[in-house]
């Protein structure tokens, strides 16, 4: 299983880390041993100081593919939901700072944790899906999908020229703007849709 992830898809996050705007996805991997599932605990790694939250939406998908055409790519993906991408800040800006691949602050255990998943016939329209993360019971993000730069069929699209796709993979398609460091005993919960659909405790 790979975990597909794509930065600044959406322009007011991008500006709230002071990056420019991108004109095609950006996109990082992380390894399956990122993965954080069943509403297991987040424990904030030692490495770090500034462990931020990205709540996403998260496409699941259904069939293998290749090079797909922007016009199928809906028929790659059959369930969505919410997953948190997060991020070591501290040591990302230090690696970008001194021009270093920044894997280490976006792919090590545990930084990916997966929601629930609901199938996407739920949805009047996916391509405006309104998603929420609160913590501690208080709005953190709060937006639409519709915000988003690349859409989902763009998305898979473009990263299916360099990756095969394949049955299980995740592909979490950025996070809106309202991202903030996590400290113990944090609550994170995430909506979409008004359905809660994640639960994570920071530890």
């Amino acid at each position: 299983m790979k975990i597909i992830c794509i930065g600044r898809n959406y322009a007011e996050h991008a500006a709230e880390l002071h990056n420019p705007l991108p004109t095609e996805p950006i996109v990082f991997l992380k390894p399956d041993t990122a993965v954080l599932r069943e509403g297991k605990p987040f424990f904030i790694p030692d490495f770090s100081n500034e462990v931020q939250y990205e709540l996403e939406v998260v496409l699941k998908i259904a069939k293998r593919g290749k090079y797909i055409q922007p016009q199928f790519a809906h028929t790659y993906y059959q369930e969505i939901g919410l997953g948190i991408d997060f991020t070591a800040r501290d040591l990302q800006n230090k690696l970008k700072n001194n021009g270093h691949p920044w894997e280490i602050s976006k792919a090590f255990d545990s930084s990916a944790v997966v929601g629930d998943f609901l199938d996407k016939s739920t949805f009047a329209d996916v391509n405006n899906l309104h998603l929420q993360l609160r913590v501690n019971d208080h709005v953190r993000q709060d937006a639409k999908t519709s915000a988003c730069i690349f859409g989902f069929d763009e998305i898979i699209s473009y990263v299916s020229q360099f990756f095969t796709l394949a049955v299980g993979d995740l592909v979490y398609t950025g996070t809106p703007a309202g991202v903030a460091a996590v400290r113990p005993n944090d609550v994170l919960e995430g909506y979409l849709e008004g359905k809660k659909l994640l639960h994570c405790a920071i530890k």
